[in-house]
């Protein structure tokens, strides 16, 4: 079960900014293949995006796992709601569907 004070922080986090990424590392310099591509992706948008880096914190990690019911990361949220990890996000942005969605972000 996860802390209240990891849900508070998360949800703190998903709300605090227009798109927030959960992901392995930094923007600078992902740690995973899948996180870099979701990066990315929003740098070739030119989203501005905040992020979090899992790897500093456990609780974080896999907290963010039970908030979302999503068993893996990078993990984006538009808005505070979760749209969805590397697959779903490279898909939508293939179809134009990621863009149309952030239109309202992107600079």
């Amino acid at each position: 079960m996860m802390d209240k004070n990891i849900k508070e922080e998360i949800v703190e986090k998903v709300s605090q900014d227009d798109l927030h990424l959960f992901m392995k590392g930094t923007p600078l310099f992902p740690e995973c293949g899948f996180s870099n591509t979701v990066v990315q992706i929003l740098t070739y948008l030119e989203a501005p995006f905040s992020s979090t880096n899992v790897l500093e914190d456990e609780n974080i990690r896999e907290g963010i796992k039970e908030y979302s019911n999503w068993p893996t990361i990078p993990q984006l949220y538009f808005k505070g709601e979760f749209i969805g990890g590397c697959d779903i996000i490279k898909e939508m942005f293939e179809s134009g569907e990621l863009k149309e969605e952030l239109k309202d972000v992107i600079i």
